[in-house]
């Protein structure tokens, strides 16, 4: 059996943001983000950039500006605007500053990670308070998850909760072939979330972020392969029946996310996906896929602090083209977007 031992790595970056004009406010209603930005670099060289976005394949600062203010354009458009941005596929925390300060009112928290020597990231900015960062990553044998697991505790007078932000391993190079990495990253949130509720048995946990996996994944696959992300159906909880849950988290469309088809000890997160959102936040071979996720636990459906509210797929212009389709970036034209579409989730206080 391969070695498996999880590593608590320092940050790579993180920052409280003072240069951007504006204040923080309170708020019983608070508005989440995640989004992949899809290869958002800066317009200098360091060495680890994708061929296509170094200096000697005509990128350019220039080009990079126009990329954070089209971004940014975008998101002021949301009206409220978010309270916290969950990014993937960023380059630095450098990058998360300009998108905070190219922003109105400010984003005054900001946090990065990343592994060393990745090109790219995941990173959170906020007008939340935000503390206690950590960055997680897991190591199977000689391979290590391509990014961390990136934890922040959200700070508000009416109660915390914590955020989990992800990009876990693509399925390039095979789905099943890959499982094993994805499934790493699953263990390791379970694992945090169980440590977690040791201290703090109230506290809600959100993941967020680009998971490479669709909340249906396991029924896409025949039913027959154990993924990172199981639903909580009776197909999958016979075939999960004689394997303890240490690296597959359970979704459930059912508000509190109580397992049904699984034991009543079993850790499960609800899933938007599930009931409420349709079609896609991915479009691959023509195809909606499911892969951006926020998954939530119980304790936001307890009628004490927050509670969620609903989540949306952000599926109009200029996130997408006149048949409906995200609106990829083209390095060619400067024009675009991601291959990506953003969901927002709301969150109040009951």
């Amino acid at each position: 059996m391969k070695n498996f031992t999880f590593l608590a790595l320092v940050l790579a970056g993180l920052a409280v943001l003072a240069g951007c004009e504006g204040k923080p406010e309170k708020q019983k209603t608070l508005t989440l983000m995640t989004w992949n930005v899809h290869n958002l670099f800066d317009g200098k060289d360091d060495g680890f950039e994708y061929l296509e976005f170094q200096q000697s394949a005509g990128w350019s600062q220039e080009k990079y500006l126009g990329r954070i203010n089209a971004i940014c354009d975008a998101i002021g458009r949301f009206e409220p605007l978010p309270d916290i941005i969950i990014l993937q596929e960023i380059e630095s925390l450098a990058v998360l500053e300009d998108i905070s300060c190219a922003l109105p009112d400010g984003y005054f928290w900001s946090h990065f990670a990343n592994s060393p020597g990745s090109a790219i990231g995941v990173g959170i900015i906020s007008r939340v308070s935000l503390a206690d960062q950590r960055a997680h990553t897991a190591v199977i044998g000689a391979n290590t998850t391509p990014r961390p697991v990136l934890e922040v505790r959200v700070q508000t007078e009416d109660g915390d909760f914590f955020l989990m932000i992800c990009h876990w391993k693509s399925k390039i190079g095979g789905a099943q072939e890959t499982e094993q990495n994805r499934r790493s990253s699953a263990r390791l949130i379970l694992r945090r979330a169980q440590e977690i509720w040791e201290d703090e048995p109230d506290a809600g946990i959100i993941i967020a972020g680009d998971l490479n996996l669709n909340h249906d994944e396991f029924t896409r696959r025949g039913s027959n392969a154990i993924c990172a992300l199981i639903p909580d159906e009776k197909q999958s909880a016979l075939r999960a029946s004689n394997i303890k849950q240490k690296d597959y988290i359970v979704l459930s469309g059912e508000k509190p996310p109580v397992p049904v088809h699984f034991p009543g000890e079993t850790i499960t997160f609800f899933s938007p996906w599930m009931n409420e959102l349709e079609n896609g936040s991915y479009l691959y071979r023509d195809s909606w896929e499911t892969i951006d996720h926020f998954l939530v636990s119980g304790q936001f459906f307890d009628n004490a602090g927050w509670e969620y509210g609903k989540t949306v797929i952000v599926n109009s212009p200029p996130f997408v083209n006149a048949d409906g389709n995200p609106v990829s970036y083209i390095t060619k034209t400067g024009h675009g977007f991601s291959d990506h579409l953003p969901l927002l989730m709301t969150i109040f206080i009951f």
